[in-house]
């Protein structure tokens, strides 16, 4: 590190070298932090988190019980030990408060004046950060798993089906037209909302090797049902896992399976399952909950660096928190 240091000083090197050198040794010597904590309000377990992207300083968390929580992460104190204080939080006692499980929390990505939220109730709601009253209510026939809004668009949504229920989307960080659905049914599609047609593909795990005559089970990502989406972040790779305790890595734009190994990747949810990658890191790395752990793969060679220990039960959700390099994990009280 020190020689990084030297040459950028000298002007030798790369600034972008010395990041990309700092935040993987940060990423590859994460542990658990004993002298920060965060305040625990939720009564049951929780299934999403996120973290606005505008300041890095607010983090989102819903949980089973319906209620939202809103989180300062910034340790005003500057005392070595900490705890990350809530600010407000959406009760079981607000007029507006979800009355089933939150499954999505998403901070809108351009202001932390809004955010949005999804729910076994079948609505989503539009919130108003400052009022905490939502904004407006969409109300659906079907259960809602899962919705994201596009961290590169600002005009448009979309709602995809399947055969059976959308266990998770997401939208490209490279193309703002582009989406990504993954469903009970084992398949992947990818979307162009300026399309009539819509499907732009599915996802094939078998790259087309099967015969046409077995076509139909030729086009399915997983065996199993397909849980969790995410992009990484230059848009390029969409990584997949499934129920069959698989996670795949797949080329964006050609929609081809890398058959990237990654071994068996333990999936026991029967929802949607969140998992993160690392912003401007050499390798890349992904961060997976994996049981009552979080796994930690390297993205493009499959390789299992560590598992990240500290709960007691079942993950079902992270977010990395790039300004700090440190992780929220969210788990189920039992």
């Amino acid at each position: 590190m020190l020689g990084f240091i030297s040459a950028r000083q000298a002007g030798l090197d790369d600034p972008v070298r010395l990041r990309r050198a700092e935040s993987t040794r940060r990423v590859l010597s994460l542990e658990l932090n004993k002298d920060r904590d965060v305040e625990r309000i939720h009564g049951s377990g929780i299934n999403t988190l996120d973290i606005e992207p505008v300041e890095g300083r607010y983090m989102l968390s819903g949980g089973s019980d319906g209620v939202i929580v809103l989180y300062d992460l910034e340790n005003l104190s500057r005392k070595p030990s900490y705890t990350c204080k809530a600010l407000c939080s959406v009760g079981r006692s607000h007029p507006d408060v979800h009355r089933f499980s939150v499954e999505t929390v998403q901070w809108y990505p351009h202001d932390t004046g809004m955010f949005t939220s999804s729910s076994f109730d079948k609505t989503l709601k539009i919130w108003d950060t400052n009022t905490l009253q939502p904004a407006d209510v969409f109300h659906f026939e079907g259960t809602v798993y899962s919705h994201h809004m596009s961290p590169v668009a600002t005009k448009h949504c979309l709602i995809a089906g399947h055969r059976q229920e959308v266990l998770a989307v997401s939208w490209s960080r490279r193309h703002e037209y582009i989406l990504a659905t993954a469903s009970a049914d084992s398949r992947v599609k990818l979307w162009d909302v300026r399309r009539a047609s819509g499907c732009l593909s599915t996802l094939d795990q078998h790259n087309g090797e099967k015969s046409k005559a077995a076509s139909e089970a030729a086009s399915t990502a997983h065996n199993g049902r397909v849980n969790g989406l995410c992009y990484t972040n230059d848009g390029l790779h969409l990584l997949t896992i499934g129920t069959d305790d698989r996670m795949r890595l797949w080329n964006s734009s050609t929609g081809e399976n890398t058959l990237v190994n990654y071994g068996k990747v333990c999936n026991e949810s029967r929802k949607g399952l969140k998992f993160t990658v690392s912003w401007g890191c050499n390798p890349e790395f992904a961060f997976v909950p994996y049981g009552s752990t979080i796994a930690v793969y390297t993205i493009f060679t499959g390789e299992l660096i560590t598992m990240l220990r500290g709960h007691y039960s079942t993950v079902n959700c992270c977010v990395l928190q790039p300004n700090f390099q440190t992780e929220e994990e969210a788990f189920v009280f039992l």
